[in-house]
């Protein structure tokens, strides 16, 4: 669908064209009476998502970062927001609580915890009536440990006891969390669902929508965190497509002509051109740390951490088949070709990135 800006602009051109006499004689009464109620829906449509759109934006501020609610914001919104305030003023409490049943520094991503929270449940008539305790459950397992604690015994005397008690580990891996919300919630997540919640994530950690393509991207990206696992070797590098990869490629990596300015610049990556829903592999054994699923730039994509700064990211995808924090091992099916985002065509474009540098995949491929 057009963007509203767009909408705008053709129902403002198609607007004049009826407000002229000469220009309704020219295209005749016909033509008029067929488009004009399409003009107005234009018109109806265009407002309706511009202000869709600014009630969504405060909303999501007005949840996450608190303030005053506008008296122009619509009674149904307003209901909305005070609503999931009132569940993260509960989330807020019981993630307190389990960072305190946590060891090694552990504790919750309370922003990943509510992103998600806010995707599926925003709008719903009492999401603060929600059980918020087994929704938090979801996002930890439980484990029984031993330790060593001194008491005093019968006598008065110390002495050192083995006692068993209970931790909460967070759990790294999204596609667990979303299993664990479907089955203890008995809540259905769609991929919409995901990709609202991955995006309201980032936009409250970046204080806006996060960058999809170039340097932006590049230094945004560069700053998330990666694990501390040492990178292992290249060895057993496999083709995210297959082993013919080298008669599909579309594009180098290096210096190319643009296809969409037609100036010259740098290919991060190489294409390599497949039908739509060509599966994906992961080139290598790793940790999917970014899934995004954008309309602009690298459209639908997914970075893997391999350990030891080197990453891999595939992009353009029509389908993303992982989520942030799952373990994948090389060969694993993660997506499926497509043409997504700041495309021409369906195809992969694959990167290899070591310590933010990006690297010619050719020297990798098998």
């Amino acid at each position: 669908m057009a963007d509203p800006a767009t909408l705008a602009m053709l129902a403002k051109a198609a607007a004049a064209v009826l407000s002229s006499e000469k220009a309704r004689k020219t295209i005749g009464w016909v033509i008029v009476a067929i488009f004009s109620p399409i003009i107005v829906l234009l018109v109806l449509l265009c407002s309706l998502l511009s202000g869709t759109a600014e009630h969504n934006t405060t909303a999501l501020e007005l949840c996450f970062h608190g303030g005053v609610i506008s008296a122009s914001v619509p009674e149904d919104y307003r209901g909305h927001i005070e609503n999931m305030r009132d569940s993260f003023f509960v989330l807020d409490g019981g993630a307190a609580e389990l960072d305190g049943q946590m060891e090694n520094g552990d504790s919750l991503d309370r922003t990943r915890v509510k992103a998600i929270f806010y995707a599926l449940y925003f709008g719903e008539e009492q999401p603060s009536q929600r059980a918020h305790k087994q929704y938090l459950d979801c996002f930890v397992t439980y484990e029984e440990r031993t330790r060593t604690v001194t008491e005093a015994d019968d006598a008065g005397n110390e002495v050192e006891v083995e006692e068993t008690y209970t931790v909460a580990v967070p759990i790294r891996d999204l596609s667990v969390v979303y299993e664990n919300i479907r089955s203890k919630m008995g809540t259905e997540i769609t991929a919409e669902d995901q990709a609202n919640a991955t995006e309201i994530y980032y936009r409250i950690l970046c204080g806006g929508p996060a960058p999809t393509y170039g340097s932006e991207f590049d230094i945004w990206s560069d700053g998330l965190p990666l694990s501390d696992a040492p990178f292992i070797g290249a060895d057993g590098f496999c083709s995210p497509i297959g082993e013919s990869w080298r008669s599909v490629v579309t594009s180098e990596f290096g210096w190319r002509k643009d296809p969409f300015t037609g100036k010259g610049a740098g290919h991060t990556g190489i294409d390599l051109g497949m039908p739509k829903g060509t599966p994906i592999r992961a080139a290598l054994t790793g940790t999917v740390y970014l899934v995004r699923y954008s309309t602009t730039g690298y459209g639908y994509h997914v970075m893997i951490d391999h350990g030891g700064g080197f990453v891999t990211l595939y992009a353009h995808c029509s389908k993303l088949l992982v989520a942030e924090g799952q373990q994948v091992q090389a060969g694993d099916i993660i997506a499926e070709v497509g043409s997504t985002g700041r495309s021409t065509g369906n195809h992969l474009h694959f990167e290899v990135r070591i310590n933010g540098e990006k690297q010619n995949p050719r020297s990798y491929l098998p």
